[in-house]
């Protein structure tokens, strides 16, 4: 449909914003004097171009999706914030939805995704149920994986070894003599990161480990310390698989009267910001989360533009090493006997 602009805008013939060559075509093809008038009478009449109607006419939405556990951890926050900046220099937007760490769940959501024409998928992890591993094979998706790393899983993946980042943080513990290690962690049902960590831990018969799985809170893991520590006992470090359940396992030791490090040892896993606010600070491993967004959002990016297909990358997890595991095994038994 045709029609003529304002007064400010008298001359100028449009059908739709695609059709306006003084915006769609580059400045050396396009007076200063037209676009300026183009300009003029898009601001008299408060234009705004309408993002559906370029997706219908370019077939694109410049959108992806990012599918994550759940957005009540900094962890992912931090993730998702260094994810969507990345993404915004390719002139990309980003929608997000929570899974719960439940397959069926994800899939549904990655389908309300693909319904509103998102080119592409960030997940968590390396678990998929049949349906999304359909859907994204139907429709040729562009999917990263992400908080994983496998090099021989179908899709690419771009995170750190879980497996490898805990065993690093078990044997700081066993190189201070422990041998006698609570293992607090999230559940593993439907989180493949957490039963990766869990791998870590083998057989050893020279050391009891007690496993214990509680909702991913500081609460939670702040009652299982004063459960499990109420009474005098042979344990003398907790390993906790994620920042939040080491900081709720310190305030249970704390609540006892129990002294960090003298009297028992803490590390945990991410590296958050706020567990170098601890009192002590806080022994933990470092996942480097928003390296990761970056590396996610490029590797997806240039699939989405370009068609390449990125290569499996493995992210680098390094011990920070602080006060709540200093302690030796030796000293720790002098600080209980006095």
């Amino acid at each position: 449909m045709k029609w003529r602009v304002s007064r400010q805008g008298r001359g100028l013939r449009c059908e739709t914003w695609r059709k306006w060559p003084a915006f769609r075509r580059p400045r050396c093809l396009v007076s200063e004097g037209t676009r300026a008038r183009v300009q003029a009478a898009i601001d008299a009449l408060r234009f705004v171009p309408s993002a559906a109607a370029r997706a219908i006419n370019s077939g694109r939405t410049h959108v992806v999706g990012a599918l994550v556990p759940t957005l009540d951890h900094e962890i992912f926050s931090r993730f998702l914030d260094a994810l969507e900046d990345e993404l915004a220099g390719y002139g990309l937007s980003l929608v997000v939805a929570t899974t719960k760490d439940d397959p069926e769940r994800e899939a549904e959501r990655a389908r309300g995704l693909v319904d509103i024409g998102v080119e592409g998928l960030i997940v968590s992890g390396v678990t998929r149920s049949p349906v999304l591993d359909a859907l994204i094979e139907k429709r040729e998706l562009p999917v990263v994986a992400t908080s994983y790393f496998d090099p021989s899983y179908r899709l690419p993946t771009v995170g750190y070894d879980n497996e490898r980042a805990a065993r690093s943080a078990l044997r700081l513990i066993l190189e201070s003599g422990h041998r006698a290690i609570a293992v607090y962690h999230g559940p593993s049902a439907g989180n493949d990161r957490t039963r990766s960590r869990l791998k870590a831990f083998g057989n050893d018969p020279q050391v009891e480990f007690r496993f214990c799985a509680m909702p991913l809170d500081v609460a939670a893991a702040s009652a299982a310390a004063r459960r499990d520590f109420a009474e005098p006992c042979t344990t003398t470090a907790v390993l906790a698989l994620s920042d939040v359940l080491a900081q709720g396992a310190l305030f249970g030791l704390q609540a006892l009267g129990i002294s960090v490090p003298d009297e028992v040892s803490v590390v945990g896993m991410d590296d958050l910001p706020s567990s170098a606010a601890t009192t002590p600070a806080l022994t933990t491993v470092h996942l480097p989360v928003r390296k990761m967004g970056q590396r996610a959002a490029t590797a997806l990016a240039k699939w989405v533009e370009d068609g390449i297909r990125p290569a499996p990358e493995r992210l680098d997890t390094k011990v920070m090493r602080a006060s709540s595991s200093l302690a030796s095994v030796s000293g720790i038994a002098r600080a209980r006997m006095a």
